[in-house]
């Protein structure tokens, strides 16, 4: 059987925080009362734990359809461990996870893999070439008994290779390309798939910044011409003030979900320096308006500077 990943596997709403209460977390991001949409990814009181050891707890949030959806935090808050639950590679503690509002625990890996792919960090190219790679997103689709691509998966693969601009070295070792070019071969593996939810953990960690800036534009621009809907874990939080559409920022010391909603409503000075446990200064990027969070040095904080 297959998972979101496409490869063969061993088993088969919006809260706006006034000034007065920026630093109460949700527990729910609400839908805005004019939004009617059922959404693509509705997580609902989700708890994850390892052993003993609670790391989620009462998570709820939602994915509209077409919407490019970031989830933020510091280390250790359970930014992987929530993908990895929606991915099925993790088993909730208890709440409700479902995908197109279909529970996700009784999905077949096969049927997820058809609506649902993931582009993670690390990836495991083995001896392949890009275009070999490519086409291990159409495995879901493989009927019983095949053993070869049809024309149609050829098709589609050397679409989304075109796309994410790697016709040129479609035939080069994926081992031997760089770490960028294998997000950007990872995503059009993904997208062979055809899923309306895209799901990447981290995908421009380990990138330099024109690599993190090509890797995004692709997913951005994919996000309208294909209407998709994409939910991606990042650690930049400028990064992800610029591409996404909403933002979750979830807190280690409250296992759950702080706030959120539009980047400007959630990324503030308060609310980051809670989370964070650091201070900043947050001004509006002189070019896109968007939020843009400037460190503050420990130093000059104490100085009053």
């Amino acid at each position: 059987m297959t998972g979101p990943t496409g490869e063969l596997s061993a088993e088969e709403r919006n809260s706006v925080p006034s000034e007065k209460n920026s630093l109460r977390p949700n527990k729910r991001s609400l839908l805005s009362s004019t939004e009617t949409r059922p959404p693509v990814l509705d997580v609902e009181k989700l708890r994850c734990s390892y052993k003993d050891k609670v790391i989620l707890d009462e998570v709820s949030f939602q994915v509209l359809p077409g919407e490019f959806m970031a989830v933020v935090g510091p280390n250790g808050c359970g930014k992987t461990t929530l993908v990895k639950t929606i991915l099925k590679s993790l088993r909730p503690h208890s709440g409700t996870i479902r995908i197109h509002g279909e529970d996700l625990i009784g999905m077949s890996n096969k049927g997820l893999a058809r609506r649902m792919a993931a582009v993670l960090q690390n990836i495991d190219s083995a001896n392949l070439t890009v275009r070999e790679y490519v086409l291990l997103g159409r495995l879901p689709f493989f009927n019983k008994y095949q053993f070869f691509e049809t024309q149609k998966d050829l098709e589609l693969a050397e679409k989304y290779i075109a796309l994410a601009g790697l016709s040129k070295m479609a035939d080069a070792k994926v081992s031997e390309i760089s770490g960028g070019e294998r997000q950007l071969a990872a995503i059009a593996r993904a997208l062979t798939q055809e899923p309306t939810l895209l799901v990447m953990d981290e995908p421009t960690s380990h990138l330099d910044i024109t690599h993190q800036v090509r890797v995004l534009d692709l997913v951005s621009d994919l996000k309208e011409k294909l209407s998709l809907t994409i939910l991606v874990v990042l650690h930049d939080l400028n990064l992800a003030a610029e591409y996404a559409d909403r933002m979750v920022l979830l807190d280690k010391k409250r296992q759950g979900v702080f706030n959120s909603g539009t980047p400007e409503e959630v990324l503030t000075e308060p609310a980051i320096e809670a989370v964070y446990q650091t201070r900043v200064k947050v001004h509006p990027n002189p070019v896109t308006k968007k939020p843009w969070i400037f460190l503050v040095k420990s130093s000059s904080a104490n100085n009053g500077r």
